[in-house]
């Protein structure tokens, strides 16, 4: 019951990290230790199942497939989504500059923690963590393109964006902000909109069982240059959490009255702007050294 409450709580955190543009679960999944065994046993739902439940029944099938694992952590990363959706949604329009600091300390954290998983340090690899970080600095620049709430359009966005939210780095939902499926996204949420909702678990279905298998290939045959690129794409996602920003145009009004702005990132005027987000930074990086650390510690004993 430890184990599972620990995946559980895991989950909250990868959920958490979701709903935020420009924050990965993929992150969370790695520093805590789960990364591999989320994209083996996403990789394994594949044609063969049905065969496996015929052969082993539904025990066997769930013990081989390592279904209890993921139902664990999918009932953290659906609490978090479901039950603080309202609350990210709050922070973003009004404590966007605190929760920005807040996340980028945890991201910038990670980038040192992740590094040091590639076990070489040849030029090329060092060459790909550059090129992820350009990457990842260029899409998190992109300005949102298209706003719809279609249905058929929130399930291929969402399959895209679940490609990102098992990247440490890249941002699922930064790809559906970019996309501008975000707004609609969350609002689908908050309103319980089954249709829409039933359109994006789909649609992140598809992108994680098809994306999972591509990832589990490169980690098993270039695992050196996997990691090195995962690293740079924290490096550069770094851009979309500086937490001082200034607006330059309206993109467009949402049906409750808020404004969706463009933004760019700006210094601090003073140092009364410093201070508080730099605690939080702080506060981000403490989180996301104690995740690694209790990881650590398990691995160590074994668990």
């Amino acid at each position: 019951m430890k184990a599972w409450a620990a995946l559980y709580a895991k989950g909250l955190a990868m959920g958490l990290a979701d709903l935020v543009p420009g924050v990965s679960g993929g992150t969370i999944a790695l520093i805590s230790g789960i990364y591999d065994e989320l994209v083996e046993t996403i990789a394994g739902l594949d044609h063969r199942l049905p065969g496996t439940l015929r052969e082993r029944g539904l025990r066997g099938t769930w013990e081989q497939a390592n279904l209890g694992f993921l139902a664990v952590l999918l009932a953290g990363i659906l609490t978090s989504v479901i039950g603080f959706a309202g609350v990210l949604h709050w922070l973003l329009a009004n404590r966007p500059v605190q929760l920005w600091a807040f996340f980028f300390g945890l991201v910038a954290a990670s980038v040192p923690l992740v590094g040091r998983r590639v076990a070489e340090r040849r030029a090329g690899l060092w060459a790909l963590g550059a090129a992820g970080a350009v990457l990842a600095g260029a899409v998190t620049a992109l300005p949102p393109l298209v706003r719809s709430d279609a249905p058929l359009f929130l399930a291929a966005a969402a399959a895209v964006a679940a490609c990102a939210m098992i990247l440490p780095g890249i941002s699922g939902s930064f790809i559906l902000l970019i996309l501008g499926a975000y707004a609609p996204v969350i609002g689908a949420l908050q309103g319980l909109d089954a249709i829409r909702l039933l359109a994006v678990a789909l649609g992140v279905a598809a992108g994680l069982l098809g994306f999972s298998r591509v990832l589990r290939r490169l980690l098993a045959r270039r695992r050196a240059a996997t990691l090195s690129l995962l690293t740079g794409f924290l490096l550069g996602s770094l851009n979309a959490l500086w937490p001082w920003k200034d607006r330059v145009r309206e993109l467009y009004t949402h049906s409750g009255g808020r404004v969706e702005w463009l933004m760019e990132n700006r210094w601090p005027a003073s140092p009364g702007e410093i201070w508080p987000a730099a605690g939080l930074m702080l506060l981000g990086a403490a989180a996301v050294l104690a995740i690694d650390r209790a990881a650590r510690t398990r691995d160590l004993h074994g668990k």
